[in-house]
């Protein structure tokens, strides 16, 4: 077959791909009404993406992933979901795993009416953010965790997780690394109650989920640009990143590799991959931050 016409045939696609966007009121960089929903929930983009798989149902074989010895992307029409062993009525799809050389675990969880969670393995931390529904939560008291609330248990605490309406969360979870300190403790909260923190040479605004005491061997920022923003500093160091966007769209650069990304694509980042980040579009860029902290890497 004749190469314009296989490259004539793929611009058709995606222009009807875009054609089909518009219809249904997402937006697209040919679009001139890209504002978001003011009546849509927070989040809502990760559940439902402005590209999303059934829009590439006329490209078969095509997906944005793309996996690299030191990074990867996870674009929502390559997520695989399947039972979680010993959830009741839940779906997971592992993002991240330390088959890509990772020491945590990344996953998206999807829960319905009477779903329940399951404890991690012995040793293991967990940390829970909602991004969709909520969840009912039982410690030695109930919570309800609605959208942007999260928490953090320590390795070998009780807890359970309940719900009675669709709810997508993303878990992280990783084998505590003990040292000389004081435990960490349950955190319950949510990001509208973490203070806006000093990013000296940095203009993006930043939170951090967690407290940053020795106690904590990782943490989870939350991080905002505004259309336009970028990273001053191109960062390469050891430790290990787990991203999920959360809100808006931008590019990417990961080692020589530069990806335009929206609204719940995943990203692995391994040690001492260059990466650097810029916010393109209308609405403001928001991610979920993994990053190992207070640890020597010896």
């Amino acid at each position: 077959m004749d190469l314009r016409w296989i490259c004539f045939s793929f611009l058709l696609a995606v222009i009807g791909i875009i054609v089909r966007g518009e219809e249904e009121g997402t937006c697209s960089i040919f679009s001139s009404s890209c504002e978001m929903d003011s009546k849509a929930p927070l989040y809502w983009k990760v559940t439902n993406p402005t590209l999303n798989p059934s829009h590439l149902q006329d490209l078969p074989g095509f997906t944005r992933s793309i996996y690299k010895r030191d990074h990867a992307l996870i674009t929502p029409e390559s997520q695989v979901f399947s039972p979680l062993p010993d959830w009741i009525n839940t779906l997971g799809a592992f993002l991240i795993t330390p088959a890509v050389g990772s020491h945590f675990t990344m996953y998206l969880t999807k829960m319905q009416e009477g779903s329940q969670s399951a404890l991690p393995q012995k040793d293991i931390e967990r940390f829970i953010f909602v991004v969709h529904g909520s969840v009912e939560l039982e410690t030695e008291t109930l919570h309800k965790l609605d959208v942007d609330a999260y928490a953090y248990f320590p390795p070998n605490t009780h807890h359970l997780m309940k719900s009675n309406e669709p709810s997508t969360l993303i878990i992280f979870e990783r084998r505590y690394d003990k040292i000389k300190a004081k435990l960490p403790e349950i955190i319950i909260s949510s990001t509208d109650k973490q203070p806006l923190l000093e990013t000296p040479g940095e203009i993006f605004e930043l939170r951090k989920l967690l407290p940053t005491s020795a106690s904590y061997d990782f943490n989870i920022h939350i991080m905002d640009f505004k259309p336009g923003e970028f990273l001053n500093v191109k960062e390469v160091h050891y430790n290990q990143h787990g991203l999920l966007l959360l809100e808006g769209q931008g590019i990417y650069r990961l080692a020589d590799n530069w990806y335009p990304i929206q609204a719940g694509d995943a990203i692995w980042m391994a040690p001492f991959v260059p990466q650097w980040y810029a916010a393109l579009g209308k609405t403001r860029s928001r991610y979920l931050l993994y990053k190992d902290v207070n640890r020597n890497p010896l």
